[in-house]
Order: structure tokens, then sequence, then C-alpha cells
């Protein structure tokens, strides 16, 4: 383990690589994830629960669910964003790769009589043709990709919209990194988010500057195991997100400060976009 770890800590990773386990259906990370999830002040595995409520009456008035009904929500989570969707009038499907979080999403709308559909999915996987009114992709999902995959799952989602279709999702501006550095840290613990039983995380910080990427590598030591998992954040500029739209086929793109509508400006950390599926002619 000794020679691994030196192997770990001595180079950067390829551009993109990927963790050496799973993160999203790892026993214990998934349920700390969900924890994260459900405390409604705490911006960590999503945004706080006020700000997702005002998020969700923004995305109603930019796309009423009269005009807009179906609505496919990606990397749901345990369904906070879903749930406020169908109580606003959306008809609402909900993608994630957590089961966990799917199991919870299930449970919450069974309890509440919500007609929700709640699939367990890779949503680079995704066949849609023409079936939806609305895709949404948010807190910065779509950053975490490679190029190669955020281009594919344009297409993807492009194919699933109606003619006419609003792809509304945020990704990380700038801003979120400015004055930023290289580091490296550690610390123990009995018992944290990475594991239940005793533990050293070895945490980086790298940049890419030919993707103007930012790698998150936490490295986690345990008495049994070592396991390395990589957290990709690209950085997008307005040209960039308007080119690989139009790329795609979208047009219509208006960008935003945030999810919840507020204005654009070049001190957002995060950028919001709403781009429509062009009308055939």
């Amino acid at each position: 383990m000794n020679q691994k770890l030196i192997n770990i800590l001595s180079k950067k990773p390829e551009l993109y690589e990927q963790s050496t386990a799973k993160f999203w259906d790892d026993e214990h990370i998934s349920n700390e994830m969900l924890k994260a999830h459900l405390d409604p002040t705490w911006d960590a595995a999503s945004r706080n629960h006020s700000f997702i409520a005002k998020s969700v009456d923004w995305i109603t008035q930019l796309a009423p669910p009269l005009q807009y009904r179906k609505l496919l929500d990606l990397g749901c989570g345990p369904g906070l964003y879903a749930d406020n969707f169908c109580k606003n009038g959306y008809e609402v499907t909900g993608i994630d790769y957590s089961h966990r979080s799917i199991d919870y999403a299930r449970s919450t709308a069974l309890k509440k009589n919500s007609d929700i559909t709640y699939l367990y999915k890779d949503y680079l996987e995704l066949s849609y043709q023409e079936e939806f009114d609305v895709i949404t992709l948010i807190y910065c999902d779509f950053s975490v990709m490679s190029e190669n995959n955020r281009m594919e799952l344009l297409r993807k989602i492009y194919k699933a919209l109606k003619t006419g279709g609003k792809f509304i999702f945020d990704v990380t501006a700038p801003k979120a990194y400015e004055g930023k550095t290289e580091s490296r840290d550690w610390y123990q613990q009995e018992s944290g988010f990475w594991s239940a039983t005793p533990h050293v995380c070895i945490n980086s910080h790298s940049f890419y500057p030919e993707d103007n990427t930012w790698l998150k590598q936490t490295v986690l030591l345990t008495k049994d195991s070592m396991e390395c998992y990589n957290i990709w954040d690209h950085i997008f500029t307005e040209t960039e997100l308007r080119k690989d739209l139009s790329t795609a086929g979208f047009y219509d793109i208006a960008l935003y400060g945030d999810i919840s509508g507020a204005e654009y400006n070049t001190d957002s950390k995060v950028l919001c976009v709403s781009a429509t599926k062009e009308v055939k002619k």
C-alpha cells in the first residue's frame, strides 16, 4: 500500500481520470450524502431547501407547466427538486445514479402519493426521443464531465426534448476559483463523511489549465484499504457555453447568475443557462 500511495501522490492524475471506487453507491458515503441533501440549511449535496423552492418557482415561471408539461430532472438525488416540481404541476421523471437517493425519493413519493417516476440510471445512457418539454440538470453536475461526455449528453438531451423544449442547467463560472491555488492537506478522523471507521484523508486541489478544469482529489486510507476519489470541476465561460449549445442545436440561449433567475454578471460564481431546442421549419 505504501508504494501505491507514493505513486498516487507523486504525480497529478490524468485529466478526467476516474476514481478507484464507487462514490454515489458506496454504502457509507451515500448515506452521508443523503444526510447532506436532507439538511434544510446546508448547501452541500444540494442547495438549501429555501433556495430550492425559490429555484423551482423561477423555473415554473420560465417554463409554465401548462405549456411545458413533462419534466425530466437529471441527477435528481433524493427528489428535493422533483417533489417541488410535481407540486407546481409538472409531470416529473427523476434520474439519479445513487441507489440510496432513488430509494429515498421513491419512498417519499409513495408516502405523499406523488405521481413521480424515479429511475436508477446513468444519465449518459439516456435514450428518449422527443418525450420531454423541460429537462433540468442542477447543482453544476454538467461541470464534472469530460468534454466528450458533455457533448454526448447534450446530444442525448436534445433528442429527448420535444421541439421547442427547454434545457435548464447550471455550471461553474470563473469567479468560483478566483485566487485559488493548488494545495494539499490531510486530516485523521475516527469517523466522518468518508468512512465510519478510523481513517486518514489526503486532499489535493489541482488545476489543469489546458482544459480550464480543477480537480479535488481525496485519498482515503483505512486500516484495510486505500481508495482515491476524483471530483472534477470544469470552469465555463459564456463563449464556451454558447458554442457548445449551438453546436448541439440549441438556440435562444439565456444566461443567469444562478438557477433561481438572478441577473448574470461576471461576479457570479455560477452560470445558469436556459436553452431551447430549435423549432423545425
